[in-house]
């Protein structure tokens, strides 16, 4: 097992890494709406998809991986409504590929994020 880590998205905000790899699957810890430097990105849902996006980017090209060898996607969303505008970022980030996912609600998110999102990929 192998800890990656990327000073190009946000460090870990608690007993645990960004991702790790085994064998040649990487495993994304749930990645938020936090800049590299750790600022909360405050505006609408569509900015804070976008910078999920970024921290997923920055930790699967630390692992070997992208977004095109992902092959399963988590999302987590604190409101449903915000379904379709996160959904339309998603389709964008994944329009060729498409990997499996599951979006559920949930109650409430670390820092009261509106989303985050976890992945499985193929380590290249």
């Amino acid at each position: 097992m192998k800890t990656i880590h990327t000073n190009e998205a946000p460090a870990a905000i608690g007993p645990y890494s960004q991702g790790v790899i085994v064998d040649k699957l990487f495993f994304s810890s749930g990645q938020i709406p936090l800049t590299a430097s750790g600022e909360m990105v405050t505006g609408n849902v569509k900015e804070q998809t976008h910078q999920v996006f970024k921290n997923l980017q920055a930790v699967l090209k630390e692992a070997g991986a992208s977004l095109e060898t992902v092959i399963k996607a988590t999302v987590f969303i604190k409101n449903m409504d915000d379904f379709g505008s996160i959904n339309e970022i998603y389709g964008d980030y994944f329009s060729g590929h498409k990997p499996a996912r599951s979006c559920v609600e949930v109650a409430r998110l670390p820092k009261d994020v509106l989303l985050e999102i976890e992945v499985v990929a193929l380590v290249k």
